[in-house]
């Protein structure tokens, strides 16, 4: 399935109509399967739907699973793969995530029947209880150091890299900068919760977790959901394009981490922790 469409349109500009071709952002939804054992027994039950952009649905699977806490390490996954089926309309849209028979899951996390939305990660959890964060980051207080003026270069960097986004227009972006303020990972979706699972997600399978001494850009606002998910990786800073919510705020001053935003050439906002900014 590709991550793009194209549509005829008729395009209204000087008082004239245009018929032209133009290229969409595809979103689909992504149901989210997990096999586990408990007792002996093996289960298999859908435990999320997203809706998603159609890329790296691997990663998008495994890096939900990560920042829900449901899976700890790459070296509990058995497999992880595509549903076949004879349906046209759930076709590449299933992902099965088989775990190890030694794996301990906890049920109760499964129970929450989660919807995701591409607009929002958190509003489909079933309760307030399901915000609770799942462990304490382990940030060093002064560590690590990004200067402001490389930072403000950014989000032309994340667009740059941004194929889907340039196609299309319509598309968020998860970006990760190491401490040579270098854009080494870059993941596009619909959803900017899914882009920064996706991102997470191929942290995880290429083992560089956790991402202590990396800063994460993503486009659009800084919520509530994206600060937690970065926290599970330990990411000390989060910068964003546009404003903050108050309760990502919250979160951020409450563990540690460096949150910014309105990042742009030549300004940026920092509204907790500045002592990983130089100026």
């Amino acid at each position: 399935m590709e991550a793009t469409f194209s549509t005829s349109i008729q395009k209204i500009k000087d008082q004239s109509l245009q018929k032209l071709d133009d290229v969409l952002a595809v979103e689909e939804p992504l149901e989210i399967q997990l096999s586990f054992y408990q007792d002996g027994k093996k289960i298999t039950k859908p435990i999320s739907i997203t809706m998603r952009t159609p890329k790296d649905d691997k990663a998008l699977a495994l890096g939900f699973l990560y920042t829900e806490g449901i899976i700890k390490s790459n070296k509990e996954i058995a497999n992880c793969q595509h549903l076949t089926s004879f349906d046209p309309s759930k076709q590449d849209n299933q992902i099965l995530v088989e775990l190890k028979e030694s794996v301990k899951v906890q049920i109760d996390r499964l129970d929450r029947h989660f919807y995701t939305s591409s607009s929002c990660g958190v509003c489909g959890k079933a309760s307030i209880d399901a915000l609770k964060m799942q462990r304490t980051p382990n940030l060093k207080k002064d560590y690590p150091v990004f200067q402001a003026k490389h930072i403000m270069k950014f989000p032309s960097m994340m667009q740059n890299a941004q194929q889907v986004f340039q196609d299309t227009g319509g598309i968020h972006a998860a970006a990760l900068f190491n401490l040579a303020s270098e854009l080494v990972l870059l993941k596009e979706d619909v959803g900017r919760h899914n882009a920064v699972d996706k991102l997470i997600g191929q942290a995880f399978l290429d083992n560089k977790l956790p991402l202590n001494e990396h800063l994460i850009m993503v486009s659009g606002r800084a919520s509530f959901e994206l600060i937690q998910k970065a926290v599970m990786v330990d990411i000390p800073i989060l910068a964003a394009v546009g404003a903050p919510s108050s309760l990502a705020v919250q979160l951020a001053e409450d563990t540690g981490m460096t949150l910014l935003g309105f990042v742009k050439n030549q300004q940026m906002n920092c509204y907790t922790h500045p002592n990983r900014i130089k100026i």
